[in-house]
């Protein structure tokens, strides 16, 4: 790995490298290894102040929130291009710092992130920024202006991509960001920061400061930001959204879930159970939309927990590096400490081990757990209600569609979901009954980025992506028009 990824010794701000204000730097541990990787210094109040007066004055001051949308979109587009050529940088930075499998990092670390500038430079070119609605003899103006400064706020599990879910439509919009990127895995954020400044992305428009819970709880608290763009635990949202309230800042929340994949009783369960696992596998079952709650009919239940143990114990599971490894370690040694947690306190609740439940014992370092299935799951169960965020299943019979439909619902989440269906109609009429924000038939996704995501309840508040990404950073505005204009 290039050292210059691996070891920063500056923040992104006014367009320039700048030294830190304070002395303290950040060990960057690998997952797998357990070792030191990297470093970055780690932002004080001074430094957020800077990074936010940087902000401030290119949106009150620069050009960039008075560019054409079109030429905004020329910027975009450009970035999109810088970013496709380090899409290898990126994802290897992330197998290092968090521990994706390098097998999985085309899906979540680069896939959407260069596609993603091109969908907002697509959009603000065909966006319609200003309306004119007349109502009789009176005629008024409607204009989309762009919220602000937006603190930009992403978690470790896809640091690049969640981070582009949200600059890439701030910027589209006119607005300047300050982007926080998680203290488990702030390197790869510096790439996207070196991509934006090379596509031309005017001086203090993008602004990279990274730190832990005080520095974000500064940017958020921060008098010259208007808007939040947060994505993380429900927990931490919470906090977000209670600072928010006390200055009426802007903000958008894309929280936990515990979505549910409803298998109904005319599914193939031999071949659908295991194409639940993999997907629940996926970084290590680290994703906020994960299906970890699979719903099988009362009748077929033996038959999906065989062949939901059968697919867990052939997941291969190993270094991140290796392209074969499909389950890497979890990102750091609390993280495997709470999945054990809950696996502990399943079996307490009655809850039976089906596959897996401990670490593996070829991989004595790094913070591995096996992919686990757990059987006999009651929705009322902690393991049912709570966000794990490892390689863990719940297994849950119901008794008939009607009960189906009631378990999924009965969650405090409604992020994502999954129907599994022989007939796909009906599997469409079941997921027009989930109250989640977005829902998979038979394994095919809604095509993101074009179409909107984010939660119902407590997993969150306002979309990304699709034109409602856009919207998020926008603010209407109506003027009067007397006659004559």
């Amino acid at each position: 790995m290039d050292d210059r990824l691996m070891h920063r010794r500056e923040f992104f701000i006014g367009g320039a490298w700048t030294a830190p204000a304070g002395g303290d730097l950040l060990d960057v541990v690998s997952p797998s290894t357990e070792e030191v990787v990297g470093e970055v210094p780690v932002a004080t109040a001074a430094d957020v102040d800077r990074a936010v007066t940087a902000a401030r004055t290119a949106f009150d001051e620069g050009p960039w929130p008075r560019m054409t949308p079109a030429e905004r979109a020329d910027v975009l587009a450009r970035a999109a291009t810088v970013l496709r050529g380090r899409e290898a940088e990126i994802a290897a930075v992330t197998v290092d710092e968090m521990g994706c499998a390098i097998s999985q990092a085309p899906r979540s670390q680069t896939g959407m992130v260069a596609p993603l500038f091109d969908y907002y430079a697509g959009l603000a070119r065909g966006y319609a920024f200003e309306r004119e609605v007349a109502a009789g003899d009176r005629a008024g103006l409607v204009t989309e202006e762009p919220v602000g400064v937006a603190a930009v706020i992403v978690p470790w599990n896809a640091p690049v991509t969640l981070a582009a879910w949200k600059t890439a439509p701030a910027l589209a919009a006119g607005c300047s960001v300050v982007v926080k990127p998680p203290p488990e895995a702030p390197l790869s954020g510096y790439v996207l920061a070196e991509a934006l400044a090379e596509a031309g992305v005017p001086h203090g428009v993008v602004n990279l400061v990274p730190g832990g819970r005080q520095v974000g709880e500064h940017l958020v608290r921060h008098p010259g930001t208007d808007k939040v763009a947060f994505t993380g635990s429900t927990a931490a949202g919470k906090r977000i959204m209670s600072l928010c309230g006390e200055r009426i800042t802007r903000v958008s929340l894309e929280l936990g879930g515990k979505s549910a994949a409803v298998v109904l009783d005319d599914a193939d369960v031999a071949a659908v159970v295991p194409a639940i696992v993999g997907g629940a596998m996926h970084l290590s079952g680290q994703v906020c939309g994960a299906h970890t709650r699979v719903l099988l009919p009362r009748f077929r239940y033996a038959e999906a927990v065989e062949a939901a143990a059968a697919a867990a114990a052939a997941v291969p599971v190993g270094d991140p590096h290796d392209p074969a490894t499909v389950v890497g370690p979890l990102v750091a040694e609390r993280q495997r400490e709470r999945v054990e947690g809950y696996i502990a306190l399943a079996r307490d609740a009655g809850a039976r081990v089906a596959a897996g439940g401990g670490r593996p014992a070829h991989l004595p370092r790094g913070w591995y757990v096996e992919p686990t299935i757990l059987a006999d799951v009651d929705n009322s169960m902690r393991v049912a209600r709570e966000e794990i965020f490892g390689p863990v299943l719940c297994l849950i019979p119901y008794d008939g569609e009607d009960d189906a439909v009631r378990i999924a619902n009965d969650s405090p989440y409604g992020l994502a979901g999954g129907v599994w269906a022989g007939d796909p109609a009906r599997g469409l009429r079941v997921a027009r009954r989930l109250r989640t924000g977005s829902v998979a038939i038979n394994g095919v996704h809604p095509p993101f980025p074009h179409v909107p995501f984010g939660g119902f309840k407590e997993s969150g508040l306002g979309r990304e992506l699709g034109p409602e990404g856009l919207r998020s950073f926008l603010e209407p505005r109506s003027i009067g028009l007397p006659p004559g204009l």
